[in-house]
C-alpha cells in the first residue's frame, strides 16, 4: 500500500508535468524540448520567493501561471508561429519545432545559469510527516499531490465543456475541419501552447516543494513528459494522466523493490513497449 500510494503521488506529479507539453504537441503541434526549463523556472520562482519573502509555493503558483503564460504566448508568436506559417506540412513542422525548442532549451539553461548559478537548490516547505491509511508520508508531497489533482481536473473539465476548450480538442483532431466551422485555428493553437507553458511552470512551483532542481535538469523532466505524452495517446488528456499514473508507480515499485538506479530504465523499457504493442498510445483506436 504504501509503494502504491507514494507512486500515486510522483504519478500525479508526472501528469501536471505532461499535460503542459500534451497541450502543446497535441494542439499546436509544436514538440516544445524547452519544456523542461520552464518547470525548473517555475521551481526557481517558488524557491526565490519563499525564501526572500516566505511567499508559500501554493500562492505563487497564482504568480507563475500568468507570467509563464505570457512568456509561452510571446514564444508561440515571435519565434514560432512564421515556423508554422511557412510550414508545407505537418511533418515539416513537427521537425523545425524539434529543432528550434532543442536550440531554446540551451538557452533556458543558459539564462538560469547566468541568473542563479550552477548549484542545486531546495527549501524545506511542509517538510513535516503526516499519517494516511496507517503510513507516514511528507506533507508537502501529499499538498502537491491534492494541487495536482484539482488542477487536472479542472483543465480536463474546461477541455470538455467550454467553448474555448471544445475549440481546442477540435484543432487537435483535425485544424482544417475547425477551419471550416469558423475556429481561429492560429489564435487557439497560441493559447493552447501558452496554457501548457502554465500548467508546467506551475508543476515545477509544486514539485519543487520537495525536489532537488538546478538549472539543467530540465531534460530530463522533459523526456519523461514526452515518454507520458506519448504513451497516453497525443491531445489525449485522460490518457496523459493514466500514463502517468502507471510511470509513477512502476518507478516507484522499482525504486523500491528493485534498485533506485533503474527507474529510468524502467520508464524507458515501458516507453519501447509501448511505442512496439500499442503506437496510438492507452485509449487510441488502432488505424484501419
Amino acid at each position: 500500500m504504501d509503494i502504491l500510494f507514494t507512486g500515486l503521488l510522483l504519478g500525479w506529479a508526472y501528469a501536471l508535468i505532461a499535460m503542459g507539453l500534451n497541450l502543446q504537441y497535441g494542439v499546436a503541434r509544436i514538440m516544445n524540448l524547452a519544456n523542461g526549463e520552464l518547470l525548473v523556472a517555475g521551481g526557481f520562482a517558488a524557491f526565490f520567493l519563499w525564501t526572500s519573502g516566505a511567499l508559500s509555493p501554493f500562492l505563487t503558483v497564482f504568480l507563475v501561471a500568468p507570467v509563464a503564460f505570457a512568456t509561452s504566448w510571446a514564444i508561440y508568436r515571435v519565434m514560432l508561429l512564421p515556423l508554422v506559417r511557412r510550414a508545407r506540412s505537418r511533418g515539416q513542422l513537427e521537425t523545425d519545432a524539434i529543432l528550434a525548442t532543442f536550440g531554446m532549451s540551451f538557452v533556458g539553461v543558459g539564462l538560469m545559469l547566468a541568473a542563479f548559478g550552477g548549484d542545486y537548490f531546495s527549501y524545506s516547505y511542509l517538510a513535516r510527516p503526516v499519517t494516511i491509511l496507517g503510513d507516514t508520508f511528507a506533507l508537502n508531497r501529499v499538498a502537491s499531490f491534492l494541487s495536482a489533482v484539482a488542477l487536472c481536473g479542472v483543465l480536463y473539465l474546461w477541455l470538455n465543456h467550454s467553448r474555448a476548450g471544445l475549440s481546442i480538442r477540435a484543432i487537435a483532431v483535425d485544424p482544417d475541419s475547425a477551419r471550416l466551422v469558423g475556429i481561429d485555428v492560429p489564435r487557439m493553437a497560441a493559447i493552447a501552447f501558452a496554457l501548457g507553458g502554465a500548467v508546467t511552470a506551475v508543476g515545477g512551483a509544486l514539485i519543487s516543494t520537495y525536489l532537488t532542481l538546478d538549472a539543467s535538469t530540465g531534460v530530463m523532466f522533459t523526456l519523461k513528459a514526452l515518454i507520458i505524452v506519448i504513451m497516453g495517446g497525443v491531445g489525449d488528456v485522460r490518457g496523459t494522466i493514466v500514463a502517468a499514473l502507471l510511470l509513477g508507480v512502476i518507478e516507484t515499485l522499482v525504486a523500491s523493490l528493485i534498485d533506485p538506479g533503474l527507474t529510468l530504465a524502467a520508464a524507458y523499457a515501458l516507453f519501447i513497449g509501448i511505442l512496439l504493442f500499442r503506437p496510438q498510445g492507452l485509449f487510441g483506436k488502432a488505424p484501419t
